[in-house]
């Protein structure tokens, strides 16, 4: 359940709709409270603050009138405003940014200020009364009408601002780059030798191992679909109440099709329809990949956006050399952190559910492959890469991380001096490989300089 609860909450935030309805049911609550307290409070205005909006019906009505209007025209240029810059995102950086686009509260907080003011206007305008036995004009409703007018008036010279900014690449691919850390410090919360881990560390033994191959047996998925959110508190308790050890077969960002192995089982005797149903409430599925526990997401996005800039329509190494700096800059924040454990026990420290995580080298490669693949001609990105290599291995504690990034300088270097040309272009490449090599080869842990000489 909690799975499918995340699912819904990042669509939500994912919208254009939420927020403009909740600021205008904020806004129908105002007016009429507005309306009801018309009389003691405009009396109390007009002798503290000596202003309040003191004209007849018909100037009301055409103040509030002239409000909505301009309003709901407004809105609809902000709308305009949002598409075109969606539209240009998409072409120039890829659509899967776009996302970010439509989880940018601002751009909703916008869209509902308009939306919220008209409908304000309009339902204050309906309860002003023109016949003179039975005139009613709202006095602070109008006053506070005329008020939002020209907080609107702010918000609309900021929205300009916003989306001039908004567009630009590098804003955009530092955007992607702070939700690809918030990812890593939420999914990788531990610092290597700081702190005891949250999940007991020992792993099974080969014979259980064994058995479990040979025995266990597979629940299969009820749907299509990418995996967004897996609860893994739930499939613990489930194990608990079933006695039974469960191990994932695909993680968050896989695509899984009807049918096709979510897990495996042991005891197989444990897999009824009951227990598919409880194991498939466990995972969330969507038509798109999301980063709440999908960290290889986020990389992706930067690694989109680099490999368009360096395709020959656009010819843009200076964004792909943005993207670069910025997965340079997540990479030595992850090397630095411990991999959590795949294997979950319960509260009685007995194994539940073995979930392998992504583990440095798989994001590494990742993050690196495409951009090497498609860079390997261009002499300022590959350069780029060698560099950010090096900045990395300084922080690096595992062996086998040193070792990703080794073997990543490798293929770089190799690439380079089949994809270029010029001579003086394949030394400065020689040059940064072997001051990154000297780095990923050097002990776990110690700073050394970057000094390629």
């Amino acid at each position: 359940m909690k799975a499918q609860i995340f699912k819904h909450l990042d669509l939500v935030r994912s919208s254009f709709w939420f927020i403009p309805v909740v600021m205008s049911c904020g806004a129908v609550l105002l007016a009429y409270g507005t309306v009801a307290m018309n009389k003691p409070v405009t009396d109390w205005f007009r002798i503290v603050w000596g202003w309040t909006f003191t004209g007849g019906a018909e100037g009301a009505s055409s103040v509030l009138g002239t409000i909505a209007g301009s309003m709901i025209t407004i809105a609809g240029v902000v709308f305009s405003m949002t598409l075109v810059a969606l539209s240009l995102v998409s072409s120039q950086l890829g659509p899967r940014v776009l996302r970010n686009f439509m989880r940018d509260t601002t751009t909703q907080v916008v869209l509902g200020t308009f939306i919220a003011t008209f409908l304000y206007c309009l339902l204050v305008l309906r309860t002003i009364r023109r016949a003179e036995e039975v005139a009613f004009v709202p006095h602070l409703a109008v006053a506070l009408g005329v008020l939002l007018a020209v907080a609107s008036v702010g918000v609309l010279i900021y929205f300009i601002h916003h989306v001039s900014v908004s567009i630009q690449a590098n804003e955009i691919v530092a955007r992607v780059t702070t939700e690809l850390i918030e990812g890593i410090d939420r999914l990788y919360p531990e610092h290597i030798e700081r702190g005891a881990p949250r999940i007991p560390m020992g792993s099974p033994d080969a014979a259980f191992l064994d058995v479990f191959e040979r025995e266990a047996c597979p629940v299969n998925a009820t749907g299509d679909g990418y995996i967004q959110f897996i609860d893994r508190d739930a499939l613990i308790a489930l194990g608990m109440h079933e006695d039974a050890i469960m191990r994932l077969e695909r993680r968050p960002g896989h695509f899984v099709v009807a049918d096709g192995p979510l897990l495996l089982v042991w005891p197989g005797n444990r897999v009824t329809d009951q227990f598919t149903d409880r194991v498939n409430l466990a995972f969330a599925l969507g038509n798109m990949r999301t980063p709440g526990q999908d960290i290889e997401f986020a990389v992706n996005q930067l690694v989109e956006i680099a490999v368009r800039a360096l395709s020959p329509g656009l010819n843009d190494p200076f964004t792909a050399i943005v993207c670069i700096d910025n997965l340079g800059a997540a990479l030595c924040r992850l090397i630095q952190r411990d991999t959590p454990s795949p294997y979950c026990h319960d509260e009685q420290n007995q194994l539940r559910v073995i979930a392998p995580a992504v583990t440095f080298p798989a994001v590494t490669d990742a993050a690196f492959d495409q951009i090497r693949q498609y860079g390997r001609s261009s002499a300022a990105v590959t350069i780029r890469l060698l560099e950010t290599i090096a900045v990395v291995a300084r922080f690096a504690h595992r062996p086998a991380d040193r070792a990703a990034l080794l073997r990543q300088a490798e293929m770089i270097a190799r690439g380079a001096r089949d994809g270029l040309p010029e001579e003086e272009d394949r030394r400065d490449v020689e040059v940064r490989f072997r001051a990154a090599r000297r780095l990923c080869t050097g002990p776990a842990g110690e700073v050394r300089s970057l000094n390629p000489e």
